[in-house]
């Protein structure tokens, strides 16, 4: 057998190399004709809506129509003016017809116009609140378009005061410090002298005769017209009217 080999060896490394070959060529084929199937992961799960700043903007914003005074606005929903009473705050009085003009009532007005006339704004119901007041005004906060706080702007500034109607809001801790820190820093009508106290003065009502028979009083009302502070006289450095 040995002998078999070392006489047949060259042809035993012909056939060798030969079945090799073709042994190779086969594999190139099957490589170069079959397709190689890469497996490709496909989601089928529903994508979860994203909160965007896009979807905030979109919405509904109303155009101011009136500014009544600092705590009441008027808007146009859906072709019917709505008058509008905002949430946890109230300003001096000035549209009452039972009530005087309150101290820094028109300031607190024109505050609200410069803040709202001619924007849009935004509305927030509060559940805790209710939806109307006795006088059919929409209860809401009021948002400017950049996302201002009406309300809490005009306690800020000291234009109006933090209100709380029977039960707390949602905000009220926002505008109770707010107050605090207008009054601390004297803003608006937390100002010295911002708003003056009358003052009244009673003295006796002489007859002619200088004598005082039926022990009639009378009231002055002596509220300065101007500010009652400076080294000029003023309403308290008078005791009587004579004297002023």
């Amino acid at each position: 057998m040995t002998n078999f080999f070392k006489k047949n060896i060259n042809w035993i490394l012909v056939i060798f190399l030969f079945l090799g070959s073709v042994f190779f060529k086969k594999n190139l084929f099957i490589k170069k004709n079959t397709s190689i199937l890469i497996p490709t992961l496909i989601s089928t799960s529903t994508p979860m809506p994203i909160l965007t700043s896009k979807r905030i903007q979109n919405q509904t914003f109303y155009l101011i129509s009136k500014v009544v005074d600092g705590d009441t606005i008027e808007i146009e929903i859906d072709g019917k003016i709505q008058r509008i009473r905002v949430i946890g705050i109230n300003t001096p009085e000035v549209i009452d017809p039972r009530k005087p003009v309150e101290c820094f009532g028109k300031e607190a007005s024109e505050k609200a116009k410069e803040l709202l006339s001619g924007k849009k704004v935004r509305l927030e119901k509060d559940p805790t609140q209710g939806d109307i007041d006795k006088y059919a005004r929409l209860l809401r906060y009021v948002f400017l378009e950049d996302g201002t706080d009406f309300g809490l702007t005009m306690i800020k500034e000291g234009y109006a005061y933090e209100y709380t109607y029977k039960i707390p809001y949602k905000y009220q801790q926002q505008y109770k410090q707010a107050q605090k820190e207008a009054e601390k820093n004297k803003k608006g009508l937390w100002a010295d002298n911002a708003c003056i106290t009358p003052m009244f003065l009673n003295f006796n009502s002489y007859s002619t005769d200088g004598i005082n028979i039926n022990k009639e009083i009378s009231k002055i009302n002596l509220e300065c017209e101007y500010s009652c502070i400076g080294s000029d006289k003023d309403c308290s450095d008078f005791k009587t009217q004579q004297e002023a």
